[in-house]
């Protein structure tokens, strides 16, 4: 009984150490690792201060009201077998705070400054933590360092350090490309010594064997502890062990030498996910984007969305090797896209499915192609609006009930044409609002000449409302309605509709006279006359006064009127007159579009 008793506590007190291994809280002691960790039980307390006695290392720091650095810390040595891009995720329960620092150091005794550090507190209560990238997918996460480049034979030291007042333990999941280039010897196994290896963190449907061969062995005894203290496994006498169950492991060797060895692991399994079947997409190219993250749930089936990460990818390769995830939402292109979905525990992203696929399959919605603004003119036959070059698979439907791609108006006002594709059991609509302009024919209702002789001014009125250009002679046609330095003559103005209904022309007469004259013999003024008539054929100018009564006729030849009718003097006042010339067509004309009054002064 008595040594019933001293051996159930030699067995206590080894699995009490053997738990204690996988975290050690000295860096003289650190766990050699050189794969993935299981979660383990948790950080008790920081040992023999590693810093001796600092205030800081990198971004570490002693916490208030405690002497040292390290609260409840764990040490961990890896060494890298490869060169590459490397990186690390610590995961952790949300609710906690952890810190981490990863030296470059051969040995403990000169770990200098960190070369990634990360003393964040975790208020998002985010669940890693790291160097590399989130993998959660959250890029603005602080709690990241970025990636470091390593090369082979280099030996780092991690410290990982609850900052929390809870402690339910951690996971080391190590990533980056130097585990895609060298799958197998990323990280370098020889500087484990221990007979079984270091913890491991499997799939639950892969097979793992634990080997403890050795060349001198008399027997080997093989224990298991989930949670109660280690207990043999009946039957199990060789010297290899398949584990089916996450557990702490043991194995006791007894050699020819007498010389026992005991070796203990700790393997984890975690559930590997399934990704169940996931329907094809078909969307309307309108919506520019597709959210990726609507199919999770199809993905993921009845599996807790907390456990497990679905991914997207452009390729097959991508989605195995769990690289270049897509965006979400995804940017659309034309036609059909396969994406390749991926499944990965959050505990362990090595325990994945990628297996599963969808289509994405992209309806072009219509493009409007043709104009929106029509101009019909008045009194016309009506003109076509639509599409003049419609797809042979769409339907076209107008708000007036007609179904063809175009139709003729002749009335102002607005249209609506809704043009449809409906392809693999989707209908992708575009509308498009036609608006019809009456144009009306141009009408001059009014020519203004501003007879100055050395720079005449024409101005063309119109009191029609439309979109005008307008020339003056032969000259190109120009947007303003004012035409200046006008020559005195016979002109041809013109108004032309640029919507194509039409144009208008007028001949105008551009002359000069005083607007008023002083009859009083001091030989300045005394005569009143048209000038610039001599640009025209045969001109005649008649005065009149206020009641019509023809005073004087005036031609090319004529001084001018000096303010007499009948040797009469007449009175001062206001004097109209008109002008005739003969047109090239030997038509006599008046002149339109003169301001025909003077002033008589004395």
């Amino acid at each position: 009984m008595k040594v019933k008793s001293l051996i159930f506590c030699f067995l206590i007190a080894l699995a009490t150490n053997s738990l204690m291994a996988q975290v050690a809280s000295d860096c003289i002691n650190a766990v050699p690792i050189c794969n993935n960790t299981p979660v383990n039980g948790g950080t008790q307390g920081y040992g023999v201060d590693d810093y001796n006695g600092a205030s800081a290392s990198g971004c570490l720091e002693s916490p208030f009201n405690h002497p040292f650095i390290e609260t409840n810390s764990a040490w961990y040595r890896f060494r890298t077998g490869a060169s590459g891009q490397l990186g690390f995720n610590i995961g952790f329960d949300a609710s906690e705070d952890w810190d981490f620092a990863l030296y470059r150091a051969a040995d403990c005794g000169s770990l200098g400054d960190p070369v990634r550090c990360n003393f964040f507190d975790n208020s998002d209560e985010e669940s890693f933590m790291g160097v590399g990238e989130d993998p959660n997918g959250n890029p603005t996460t602080v709690l990241y360092e970025d990636w470091i480049n390593v090369m082979p034979g280099e030996d780092y030291y991690l410290m990982i350090n609850n900052f929390s007042n809870t402690n339910s333990g951690f996971s080391i999941q190590f990533t980056g490309d130097i585990f895609v280039t060298n799958p197998y010897d990323a990280l370098d196994c020889s500087i484990i010594n221990n007979l079984l290896g270091p913890p491991l963190a499997a799939c639950d449907n892969e097979s793992i064997i634990l080997d403890a061969t050795t060349s001198n062995a008399l027997s080997y005894t093989w224990y298991s502890d989930t949670g109660a203290g280690f207990q043999i496994i009946a039957g199990e006498t060789g010297p290899t062990y398949q584990p089916l169950v996450s557990a702490m492991y043991r194995v006791e060797v007894v050699t020819t030498t007498m010389t026992n060895i005991i070796s203990d692991v700790q393997v984890a399994f975690s559930i590997s996910p399934t990704t169940y079947s996931v329907p094809d997409e078909t969307v309307c190219s309108d919506t520019m984007e597709f959210d990726l993250t609507q199919k999770d749930s199809q993905a993921l089936g009845s599996q807790d969305p907390a456990s497990f990460r679905v991914s997207y990818h452009s390729t097959q390769n991508d989605a195995i090797l769990g690289i270049n995830p897509l965006m979400s939402p995804h940017i659309l292109g034309f036609g059909t896209e396969t994406i390749f979905v991926r499944n990965t525990s959050l505990e362990n992203p090595g325990c994945y499915d990628a297996s599963e696929q969808f289509q994405l399959i992209v309806v072009e919605t219509p493009v409007i192609n043709f104009s929106t603004e029509v101009f019909v003119c008045e009194d016309s036959a009506g003109v076509l609006i639509g599409e003049t070059t419609p797809e042979p698979d769409y339907t076209y439907l107008w708000d007036t009930g007609e179904a063809t791609p175009v139709i003729t108006v002749t009335q102002g006002g607005n249209y609506t044409l809704t043009i449809t594709n409906n392809q693999s059991g989707i209908s992708c609509s575009t509308s498009a609002l036609i608006t019809v302009v009456l144009s009306e024919t141009p009408v001059i209702t009014d020519v203004i000449i501003d007879d100055l002789q050395n720079n005449n001014t024409v101005e063309v009125i119109t009191d029609v409302a439309g979109s005008f250009e307008y020339q003056i002679d032969n000259q190109a046609f120009q947007n303003s309605n004012i035409f200046t330095n006008v020559p005195p003559g016979i002109h041809t103005v013109t108004i032309n509709d640029l919507n194509g209904c039409g144009s208008v022309s007028e001949t105008i007469t551009v002359v000069g006279f005083p607007s008023f004259f002083t009859p009083n013999g001091d030989g300045t003024n005394d005569y009143w006359h048209i000038l610039g008539v001599s640009n025209l054929e045969d001109p005649m100018v008649y005065v009149y006064d206020r009641y019509g009564k023809l005073l004087k006729q005036l031609d090319e030849s004529t001084l001018g009127w000096d303010g007499t009718f009948n040797g009469k003097e007449m009175p001062s006042t206001d004097y109209w007159f008109k002008l005739t010339y003969t047109d090239l067509e030997g038509q006599r004309i008046e002149a339109k579009y003169i301001n025909n009054h003077f002033a008589l002064k004395r």
